[in-house]
């Protein structure tokens, strides 16, 4: 293939231009950002004695655009050290270097036409004939952008419209012009798909594409009506979030963190744009609405930026707290946390779809609200068909990945019952297009064609019948393998499924797939049928998160009801199965995304392989619950940080045990798998996937590469223990950090437990022992700290806030 990007250059160091170079860095390219030379000094440089000639001064902007991405929270940067594949300069003196051998080159600039078609045009000069030129703009015509420019840049120029945080949110609009190569438009697709792990939606080059199109004409009505009927901010956000499928930030917190100034911005220029949309306009038009949004500017009340916007951060008696506007007054009050019945009982019910059913009959503001906002959302997504897309697909995976939805209208459609609601609908005085009744007319019920819970069709108006929907093969749902009956053996807490190809996955769904008996024995299933029916095994599952460790309640019970016995016996078993897994004559390769702490992470370095999500949050954490990890995380760290330095003569093992203590001691969690690289969590041979739903299918594809290079368990390891000396050296410090007021007194004792276990106890000298040695000292440390009541308190306290207690 022609093209590639082992190289990329990004124009623009603001918010969205760092972050995008940032996340360029995060999959591994070299970039360079650039930015304007500044006109004038600061008045620190100008106290330096700098002139506006001085290097540092020329690149002051681009320089403080990269610091502010560093220091982004939450972080753009999966790593600090991938900051260093970032290259800094400016336009004046560096775009002619920065071009030559550009793979891919990146205009993040103002919103200005005039302006991005002067860069354009200089772009075009200096371009490679294969080097791609994308525009992140969100609101200006690509095909204006790219006119009066040569065939050759306009055949390799399109939009990539990123969403902001790029790093966390999935949707990349691509938006091709009529002059745009198919070739071009197919490798940044794939290149977005795969290495950067974006989900990537196909847009019209029209005014703002799908998301914002369709987060703005619902969001300008929405505003409108909940002003028009006295709901307050606190109302909304109650409402508007996870309960009707939203994330936490709902309808104001979105706002605040987009900016008010940007939504006002974005806005404006929509209007401007669309004044053919009767549904949109009267909304983008409201006075009520745009003389609140304008007051608020005018108060410098810009949302998170500022500190204050819909909510206010206020600080009362050394605690944070959020005052929410009150939308008639116009001042912040203290929280008053509005109670709905409707609520209480609506958050009961797990199926989105049911629940919404039932949120949509309540008669109460709860309801009023929901049935206006959804009713209107569904017959907007209708009427911009085929306008902004030819079929609902689009439109859902945009509201999706772009603003993290559950579900997109249509399937939200699709789950209420598209003929009822559509009467329902027109009822509120919401009416869906014309082409949603003739579809029904024509007898296809849903927008989406089914093969059990998996869509395979989508409906095309302008086919009248529904068009079959393309899928990477690199998606596997293990929820779709056992909807199509591939369960091999299920218990409450695990199931088994047949993945095709002689491997077999071993998914856990507890709640928060908390590891309790039934993973273990399903665990110990998986591996017994493997010996003889599998080629090898993966763990993984579809969910968030891969594992939020041990039950906790389950331990805190067997504690205060002196079950030691049997709580013994289940850190047996936990040692044991991750014991066999890391010697077993297969491979087994641990596929963990999201959440993956405790216990997790011990069946997840236990592994034959790993092959992670790219987001993934690890660590071992049970010095929180006032514990030690002992279903072998202690051993596997002292392994992998401690024998590697001690095979050599005289090496001094406390530096290296210091660093066990510091991630195992302060319950530290990598923020990414590039971080669980860098802290001995991932080995270098584990491999990093960027797109989530790449991930099963990843492991898979590592099981049967494995067991075709004829895949053999690593050959027993002795294990260093370093005895009595390192330990009185960790015991020091210790005992400063409590005289110091660091840690606590009870602290002081766990810390004491995980320091004796480390150090392989006190040993009067050095010595390399058996893995066993090292897992019998975890499990009596554990054992014994659970004897402690100050242990339980904390288990308990853990359970009821969700926050350590420091006691």
């Amino acid at each position: 293939m022609k093209y590639k990007v082992h190289k990329a250059v990004v124009i623009g160091a603001g918010t969205m231009g760092a972050a995008i170079a940032a996340h360029l860095a995060n999959a591994g390219v070299p970039v360079t950002l650039l930015d304007i030379v500044p006109r004038k000094l600061t008045p620190e440089q100008e106290a330096k004695g700098l002139t506006l000639e001085d290097p540092q001064v020329r690149n002051s902007i681009v320089q403080a655009g990269l610091e502010r991405a560093l220091k982004s929270r939450p972080a753009s940067f999966m790593s600090k050290e991938r900051a260093r594949l970032i290259t800094v300069g400016n336009l004046e003196d560096d775009l002619a270097e920065a071009m030559r051998g550009a793979d891919w080159v990146i205009e993040v600039i103002i919103e200005n036409l005039e302006i991005k078609r002067s860069l354009m045009e200089r772009l075009d000069a200096l371009r490679e004939p294969y080097t791609i030129v994308s525009s992140n703009t969100s609101g200006i015509p690509l095909g204006s952008i790219a006119e009066g420019r040569s065939e050759g840049f306009r055949q390799h120029f399109l939009g990539t419209h990123f969403f902001n945080p790029p790093r966390y949110l999935k949707l990349l609009e691509i938006i091709p012009t009529q002059d745009t190569l198919p070739e071009v438009v197919e490798f940044i697709s794939h290149f977005g798909e795969y290495r950067l792990g974006k989900g990537i939606v196909p847009c019209k080059d029209t005014p703002n594409f799908i998301g914002n199109r369709m987060a703005f004409g619902s969001g300008a009505f929405a505003l409108h009506y909940i002003l028009e009927n006295g709901y307050t901010v606190e109302e909304v956000d109650a409402i508007t979030g996870p309960l009707i499928g939203n994330p936490k930030t709902a309808t104001f917190r979105l706002i605040d963190l987009v900016g008010i100034d940007i939504w006002d911005h974005v806005g404006r220029n929509l209007a401007k744009a669309i004044p053919h949309d009767k549904m949109a306009m009267p909304y983008l038009q409201s006075e009520p609405a745009n003389d609140l949004i304008h007051f608020m500017i005018e108060q410098g009340w810009l949302g998170n930026k500022t500190k204050v916007g819909f909510y206010k951060q206020v600080k009362k008696d050394g605690k944070k707290q959020f005052w929410s506007l009150n939308l008639q007054t116009r001042q912040h009050e203290p929280p008053k946390k509005p109670r709905f019945e409707t609520i209480g009982k609506a958050r009961k019910i797990e199926d989105l779809g049911e629940r919404l059913k039932f949120l949509l009959a309540a008669e109460d503001r709860v309801g009023d609200l929901v049935r206006a906002l959804t009713y209107q959302s569904l017959a907007y997504a209708s009427s911009v068909i085929p306008e902004i897309a030819e079929t609902p697909n689009p439109i859902d995976d945009a509201m999706r990945w772009g603003f993290a939805h559950e579900a997109g209208p249509f399937e939200i459609w699709d789950m209420l019952g598209v003929a009822e609601t559509a009467e329902k609908m027109r009822e509120a005085g919401f009416a869906p297009a014309p082409w949603v009744d003739e579809m029904l007319s024509e007898g296809f019920p849903t927008f989406y064609e089914y093969e059990g819970t998996r869509k395979v069709g989508v409906y095309a108006p302008s086919e009248k019948g529904y068009r079959p929907l393309k899928r990477s093969a690199n998606i596997i749902l293990i929820r779709e393998e056992k909807a199509a009956g591939k369960v091999i053996a299920e218990n409450p807490g695990a199931a088994l499924v047949d993945l095709g190809d002689g491997v077999a996955a071993v998914e856990f769904h507890t709640k928060m797939n908390a590891l309790d008996d039934d993973i273990f024995n399903m665990l110990i299933e998986a591996m017994n049928r493997a010996e003889t029916e599998f080629e090898g095994l993966v763990i993984g599952n579809d969910a968030d998160n891969f594992s939020a460790g041990a039950n906790l309640f389950m331990v805190v019970m067997a504690s205060k009801m002196g079950q030691w016995d049997q709580l013994d016996e289940a850190i047996r078993k936990l040692q044991g199965l991750n014991m066999r897994m890391r010697y077993f004559p297969k491979p087994i390769v641990a596929a963990p995304a999201g959440l993956t702490l405790g216990g997790g992470t011990e069946i997840t370095m236990h592994a034959s392989r790993v092959v992670a999500a790219a987001e993934l949050y690890t660590g071992l954490v049970e010095v929180g619950a006032g514990l030690i990890p002992a279903g072998g995380g202690t051993k596997e760290m002292v392994r992998r940080l401690l024998n590697p330095p001690m095979q050599t003569k005289n090496a001094d093992p406390l530096p290296f045990l210091q660093r066990i203590f510091e991630q195992v001691g302060m319950a530290k969690v990598a923020t990414s798998a590039q971080e669980a690289r860098e802290m001995g969590i991932l080995s270098p041979a584990d491999r990093i996937v960027f797109n989530r739903d790449h991930l099963i299918a990843e492991a898979k594809r590592e099981v049967l590469h494995m067991a075709a290079t004829g895949y053999a368990p690593p050959v027993p390891e002795k294990m260093y223990a370093a005895g009595r000396d390192a330990l009185a050296a960790l015991r020091v410090g210790i005992y400063m950090f409590k005289e110091a007021k660091q840690i606590t007194e009870y602290e002081s004792v766990i810390a004491e437990k995980l320091s004796f276990v480390m150090s392989g106890g006190d040993l009067s000298k050095p010595a390399w022992v058996d893995e066993q040695y090292f897992l019998d000292l975890e499990r009596e440390a554990f054992l014994e700290l659970c004897h402690n009541e100050k242990t339980q308190e904390r288990m308990q306290h853990l359970l009821e806030t969700g926050k350590p207690l420091r006691n």
